[in-house]
């Protein structure tokens, strides 16, 4: 008795599989694969140059609308974790509330934790006009999904942080950004082999996310 697609075994369906089939499995498998680690429990590991060379060019296949550069990628060193930690400590300082030590420590520790960090910057508008903060939001995010694709194809581990000091006067000003520019998050990087992974979340269903247009639900236009 012959067996059926369900019954097949997954290596036999491989070798029957399409070039097509193999790449969208392999890219399925990808996004099924990709963990998220806070920075604070990343191993002090981090990616090397050509692992990290990958993660960058696989932003630039983003979809980006009109082609006019709506974001930007900003790495941080070593070399400029000190002066991030002290932009970190201004920014509690702007806040209404004088911070405690123990904020304080916790805000300038935040500097240190990720083995390869990068800020995402996008514009708010284009400079002619021609797209909007939610479009460039957008293609920064693609961007984004593409480093962490491509991080997880490494063995690498990633993560996305934001928060309120992104907006803050001083974090501004060390990054540089103009009145034009939005700081979305930092993305963060490290190897997997001395990381705890977790299992993976529970996803949500395709049904729980998808829904379709009733024709009938249209307005008539007079």
């Amino acid at each position: 008795m012959g067996m059926d697609r369900e019954q097949t075994s997954a290596p036999q369906r491989w070798m029957t599989a399409s070039p097509a089939d193999v790449s969208a499995q392999q890219a399925l498998g990808l996004m099924q694969m990709r963990r998220t680690v806070r920075p604070r429990n990343m191993a002090d590991s981090a990616p090397d140059v050509t692992q990290t060379a990958l993660i960058l060019e696989a932003a630039a296949h983003a979809p980006d609308h009109h082609r006019h550069g709506a974001w930007r990628i900003v790495r941080v060193p070593d070399s400029a974790r000190e002066a991030l930690a002290q932009a970190f400590v201004d920014a509690l300082h702007e806040r209404d509330e004088p911070p405690t030590p123990e904020c304080i420590e916790r805000a300038r520790s935040k500097a240190f934790r990720s083995p390869l960090l990068m800020l995402m910057v996008v514009q708010t508008t284009a400079a002619d006009g021609s797209s909007s903060l939610a479009e460039n939001c957008t293609a920064a995010g693609c961007a984004l999904q593409n480093m962490l694709l491509m991080a997880t194809a490494q063995g690498l581990v990633s993560s996305l942080t934001s928060g309120g000091t992104l907006q803050s006067r001083s974090f501004r000003a060390l990054f540089q950004l103009s009145a034009n520019e939005y700081a979305v998050c930092f993305v963060s990087f490290a190897s997997a082999a001395a990381c705890a992974l977790k299992p993976g979340p529970v996803r949500p269903v395709v049904p729980q996310y998808v829904s379709t247009l009733a024709a009938s639900s249209i307005p008539h236009v007079h």
